[in-house]
């Protein structure tokens, strides 16, 4: 049950974040400042490249997943970007202890770079991803913490290490899941800053002069925008939260930032507040996600002797449209594309609700919808677990 005073009362919020992810959030922008120092040290910005790769394939899972589809908004169209998810069912992979399999496809070779990360560096089945690329002739990276066994296994197959920034923020002991973690909400930017950085120099990406750093002031100015002291009328993530509040939110997008951003905010309501969502780009989430207008969500409100006695109230469909709109500071003119979701959602009777970045660098555009869906997802948790 959503509990819409909580968000109105900063004392009741800190109560509840047990896991302290709002403070995780708060301090995104100084995990890539962090990042960026620790990957120049690392050598990053001394390589000089033959050319850039035919392909870079990102292994990992969660954070490292989300950072690899980012990188695919911002690669360039010469340069594909592949994730590497693990599968144990995928023919042919290594099987380990720790449940976690990863394989190279077949055309993997020495044209390619293989990013290998993991937030805490134990993946058994990543050191023989490692392994693999290495013996394929493939150009290596690895993003994993310091002194883990991830990381010294780099050394061992001739890769670049990249060391991984942990959180320092810790949850508190009595919310603590031993037997399964919630992710650090904020180590999403540990992994992309390093790996941008990579792929900048690479060729497989073109960053302005500075781009990380201006996200990371951005990421600064939203953590003031949606601190948790910040009114419910004056926070863009708590008015949001509630809006998406027992609905089932449809996330359409207009840009390629956005449409990363809008895959991030589903993983992060399922893992957060335990809400699904879709995610689709427009204008092919108007056929993609016709069939959810057409259906009925909750009870039939016309049944008249249905029992009313501890009815839960029914969801509704929440149409949310990111957009990444360079130089379009104003809402009111968009393309066909929204202006037909528009008329759909009307149609419908079904609420939408847009948030457009019209920042001309699509980096800083990441980082200001993704730090406001982060925090939207947290306090939508927050208020409805408690």
């Amino acid at each position: 049950m959503f509990d819409d005073s909580l968000l109105d009362d900063p004392a009741a919020v800190q109560r509840a974040d047990r896991r302290r992810e709002l403070l995780a959030l708060a301090g995104a922008g100084a995990r890539i400042r962090i990042a960026l120092r620790r990957a120049d040290a690392a050598g990053v910005n001394a390589l000089n490249p033959d050319g850039r790769p035919r392909a870079v394939l990102v292994a990992g899972h969660g954070a490292a997943l989300t950072a690899a589809g980012a990188l695919t908004a911002l690669a360039v169209p010469s340069c594909q970007v592949w994730p590497l998810p693990p599968s144990d069912a995928r023919p042919g992979g290594f099987a380990f202890t720790d449940g976690g399999t990863w394989q190279l496809p077949g055309w993997a070779g020495p044209l390619d770079l293989v990013v290998v990360a993991s937030e805490n560096g134990r993946e058994g089945g990543l050191i023989n991803l490692a392994e693999q690329a290495y013996t394929r002739g493939c150009a290596i990276a690895v993003i994993a913490p310091e002194g883990s066994e991830l990381f010294e296994a780099a050394l061992q197959v001739r890769a670049l290490p990249l060391p991984f920034e942990p959180s320092t923020v810790e949850p508190e002991g009595s919310d603590a899941e031993p037997d399964l973690p919630a992710e650090d909400p904020a180590a999403l930017w540990a992994f992309l800053a390093p790996l941008l950085t990579l792929a900048d120099r690479v060729g497989a990406a073109q960053l302005a002069p500075g781009a990380l750093e201006a996200a990371a002031d951005r990421l600064d100015e939203v953590a003031v925008r949606c601190r948790p002291d910040a009114h419910a009328y004056d926070n863009p993530a708590k008015t949001l939260a509630a809006r998406l509040a027992e609905t089932v939110p449809l996330l359409w997008t207009e840009g390629a930032p956005a449409a990363a951003a809008a895959e991030r905010f589903a993983a992060a309501l399922a893992d957060r507040a335990g809400l699904p969502a879709l995610a689709a780009r427009l204008p092919q989430a108007l056929t993609a996600h016709r069939g959810m207008f057409a259906g009925e969500l909750g009870g039939d409100p016309d049944d008249f002797f249905r029992d009313r006695v501890d009815e839960p109230v029914p969801f509704q469909l929440q149409v949310l449209v990111l957009r990444h709109t360079p130089g379009v500071a104003e809402l009111e003119q968009p393309g066909w594309p929204v202006a037909r979701a528009r008329r759909l959602a009307a149609a419908h009777e079904v609420r939408i609700t847009e948030h457009a970045s019209s920042l001309e660098d699509p980096v800083q555009a990441l980082a200001e919808l993704i730090g406001l869906t982060d925090f939207a997802a947290v306090y939508l948790g927050l208020a409805t677990r408690g």
